[in-house]
């Protein structure tokens, strides 16, 4: 990591943040600017930022796969747990399962978990960052092929993130271990 690299994510946060307080002001002034200025120089001070080393870097195809894929995913799940709420008879069980990733960065497993978590009927329970596993609340599981079948979603969701923004040994990584385990695409 070169030395301006933590001064280019600092400032990628100031507008970040600048751009949210004007956001809730409705309107962009001179006066929400320097407001949006002087509180986030205020947060970054107070509240600083861990680096995140990025060696990886964005590819459009997978990355609209992957958005494509989790639009899919969302629709599918919130029918599935819709379906599930409203079966009389057959109450759902779940499970928290461990699903060591391939890519254990703290990026990959914070975009892994954020992914998954917005998918209705799973729910990140915790995060063992030097494991780099997660544990993962699953609903509706009835047998143990129910949770390989859990387990192997999680990972094709890593896969697709470490496609579309990972770098070129995360993708030979996943890739071989994928083929390994045969986890599906």
């Amino acid at each position: 990591m070169s030395s301006r690299a933590p001064w280019r994510g600092q400032l990628g946060a100031v507008v970040w943040l600048v751009l949210i307080w004007n956001l809730l002001f409705g309107e962009f002034t001179v006066g929400n600017v320097l407001g949006g200025l002087a509180v986030a120089a205020l947060v970054l001070v107070v509240f600083p930022l861990p680096a995140v080393a990025f060696s990886g870097r964005l590819r459009p195809l997978p990355l609209l796969r992957f958005a494509a894929r989790f639009v899919v995913d969302l629709v599918s799940a919130s029918a599935q747990v819709a379906w599930s709420a409203l079966r009389f008879g057959r109450e759902p069980r779940s499970a928290v399962i461990a699903v060591p990733l391939r890519v254990p960065t703290d990026l990959n497993l914070t975009l892994t978990a954020e992914a998954l978590s917005l998918v209705p009927g799973s729910l990140i329970v915790e995060v063992d960052r030097e494991a780099g596993t997660l544990y993962v609340h699953v609903l509706d599981v009835r047998a143990r092929a129910d949770v390989e079948r859990a387990r192997a979603q999680v990972l094709a969701l890593e896969a697709r993130i470490v496609r579309a923004t990972g770098s070129a040994e995360e993708v030979r990584l996943v890739q071989a271990a994928s083929t390994d385990r045969g986890v599906a695409r």
